[in-house]
Parts: structure tokens; C-alpha cells; sequence
């Protein structure tokens, strides 16, 4: 079915956990039309977009999207899908060119109304938050290439793969889900991902991942020091602050996955289980190719995710996403900080 049949009919797709078949939602013309409406409405209120200062109407808010979207969202946070594709959302017809930057979208608001749609759909699956040191502790975040950042090891890099991980790897409160929104990717960028249940794990294998023995730490958005894709030498994780616990938690019989190569280590047997995960994952590799109104949500305790490289042209014409970071019970974070902020401080 071609995808202008799609958005006249309305499609639903349930993956299978093979290669290439995720969740998806397609949004008929009707559907599209009441989330631009929704939002529209929504910004008509406001003196000037908060992202923050809109998180708790949020939720009541998304209780107006169309029943069908609601009812896919609430399904794939019930079955724990593990990763869900919402498409035919709204993109403005006069999107500004790709910032050269997240701190020139910040400065000038681009995209403000792609952050509220992903908001409201977000808001059905967890609650928004957001890190004081990403972004200037932006709730919402731009996802784009960055001059120099070419080969770093963070979402602003380009010509190097974002490799996979599980984001914040480190955290006790990580988000359940992590939120991208396409607004622009005319070279079909791949998302890619590997499902943690992929995995053919022997029992001695799940017993080592599953003991306190791997010591995680923060990546560079979070310490504001970068290392080099191409050094392929993380030294100088040690000298950050780290947490340890296990790289399988959770029930058994479904276990919950974390693992990030650039910011873990170990010793002995569980670094070389480390380096047999590594290579498990890298024949086990899927992508998914967002196009522009193309919403994706990846369970971040079951499945790592990363980005093909590309080449910036710093044009106004590059890929550029929305990122929110869900977590499901946001008293996680209010517990932690001891304040009823959704913006963790360290």
C-alpha cells in the first residue's frame, strides 16, 4: 500500500520481533488534521512557547488526540512494544532550515510546534524530563549535525555513527523511552537498533550480565568533555563519576537490557562478555528510516539504539529530529532530587 493510500485509510502494523517490522501507526488525513487542529489551538493560548511550563497540561491535553492514536500508544507502553512508530503527524508546511546548532533552535523557537505535538503523544506513553546539564536543561532537544562535532560521540556528530546504547546508560532514573520526531531527513538517515530479546544469550552468559560487576558511566552530554569516535579509547571515563549494577535486570523471564560500549567497563570473564555482547549486536542490527511526521519511541529498557553516519552540509537542508526523554513514573525523579522538578540536576 503506497503511503498517500495510507494517510486516506488509516494503516495499523504489529511487529513480530523480526528484521525490519516495528509497530506502526498511520494517521489518516482526518487523524492529522485533529492533532494540527489540537495544536494550533494549544499555541493560539500562549503568550510564547514553554515546553516546561506546558508539561503538566500535557497530559490531560493528549486525551484529545484521535482515539486510534491513543489506544496504539496505550497498547505499546502496556505490551511493552519495543519500538513504536506514530506517522502522517504534522509538520509545518514553512519549517524553518535546520539550526546550525540546538542553542540557535533554542534562540530563535523552531520547531515549536513538532515539540508539542511529540509532547502530547509522548504524554500518552510516560512523563516528560529532561538533564540541567543537556541542553541547558531544555525539556525538548534538537537533534542536529554540529560543525566540529563531526566524530564525537554524541547525537551532534555526523560523519561518525552514533553507536549503540541505551540512553543514559549510568542513571537509576534513565527514561523508559526515548522520544525522536523527524521534522527533516532528506538523505534517509537510519535510526538503528538492536532488541535486547534478539540476543542468543547462553545460561552462563545471562548469570555474568546479570551480576553488579560493570561499572557505567555518563556520556559526554552530560561532562561536557568529548571524545573522538575515531580514538576508539574511552581512558578517560574513569575520571568520571560512575555508578555499577548489571547489564540484565528485571524478570526473568523477560529480562530488561542496558549496555553502551563508549561508557561502560569491566574486568576479566564480564569484560569479555562485554565484548561478546558486542558483536552478538552487530549482526543483529535493524534500522528504521524516519521520514518527516514520522514519530518513533524506543523502549529504552529493552532495546539500544544508535544513528547511521551521514555527511553534514550545514545548508538548512539536514536531518533534524525532537527528542524527549520518557520515564513512567516521574515520583522516580521528584524522590531522587527531593524536588518536584522533571529536570534532573546531576
Amino acid at each position: 500500500m503506497r503511503r498517500e493510500e495510507l494517510e486516506l485509510s488509516g494503516d495499523l502494523r504489529r511487529g513480530d520481533g523480526r528484521s525490519g517490522m516495528v509497530d506502526r501507526c498511520v494517521l489518516t488525513a482526518g487523524e492529522r488534521a485533529e492533532v494540527a487542529e489540537l495544536v494550533n489551538g494549544v499555541l493560539g493560548r500562549c503568550d510564547s512557547w514553554d515546553p516546561l511550563a506546558f508539561v503538566d497540561d500535557s497530559v490531560p491535553l493528549a486525551q484529545e488526540l484521535p482515539a486510534r492514536l491513543r489506544r496504539f500508544l496505550v497498547e505499546a507502553r502496556v505490551n511493552e512494544v519495543d519500538v513504536t512508530v506514530v506517522s502522517n503527524l504534522p509538520v509545518d508546511e514553512d519549517l524553518a532550515p535546520t539550526p546550525i546548532g540546538w542553542d540557535a533552535a533554542a534562540k530563535t523557537g523552531a520547531g515549536s510546534r513538532e515539540e508539542l505535538v511529540l509532547l502530547l503523544c509522548g504524554s500518552i506513553l510516560g512523563e516528560p524530563f529532561g538533564w540541567c546539564n543537556q541542553q541547558d536543561g531544555r525539556l525538548v532537544h534538537d537533534v542536529v549535525p554540529v560543525p566540529g562535532m563531526e566524530q564525537s560521540l554524541t547525537s551532534a556528530s555526523s560523519s561518525a555513527g552514533l553507536s549503540l546504547h541505551t540512553e543514559d546508560v549510568f542513571h537509576a532514573c534513565r527514561g523508559d523511552y526515548v522520544s525522536l520526531y523527524c521534522l527533516r531527513n532528506p538523505d534517509a538517515i537510519g535510526t538503528t537498533f538492536v532488541r535486547g530479546a534478539s540476543l542468543p544469550f547462553s545460561p552462563d552468559m545471562r548469570e555474568l550480565l546479570s551480576k553488579e560487576v560493570f561499572t557505567f558511566y555518563p556520556d559526554d552530554s552530560h561532562v561536557g568533555m568529548t571524545l573522538n569516535a575515531l580514538d576508539g579509547d574511552n581512558s578517560a571515563t574513569p575520571v568520571r563519576p560512575s555508578t555499577t549494577g548489571t547489564v540484565l535486570f528485571g524478570p526473568k523471564e523477560r529480562p530488561y537490557f542496558r549496555f553502551d560500549i563508549d561508557f561502560m567497563e569491566a574486568e576479566g570473564d564480564a569484560a569479555e562478555a562485554m565484548r561478546e555482547v558486542q558483536r552478538q549486536m552487530a549482526s543483529r542490527v535493524e534500522r528504521v528510516v524516519l521520514s518527516p511526521g514520522d514519530a518513533v519511541f524506543i523502549d529504552n529498557y529493552r532495546v539500544v539504539h544508535g544513528r547511521e553516519p551521514f555527511t553534514a552540509r550545514f545548508d538548512g537542508t539536514d536531518r533534524w529530529l525532537k527528542r524527549v526523554n520518557l520515564i513512567r513514573d516521574v515520583r522516580r525523579i521528584y524522590t531522587m532530587s527531593a524536588s518536584r522538578s522533571r529536570i534532573i540536576l546531576g
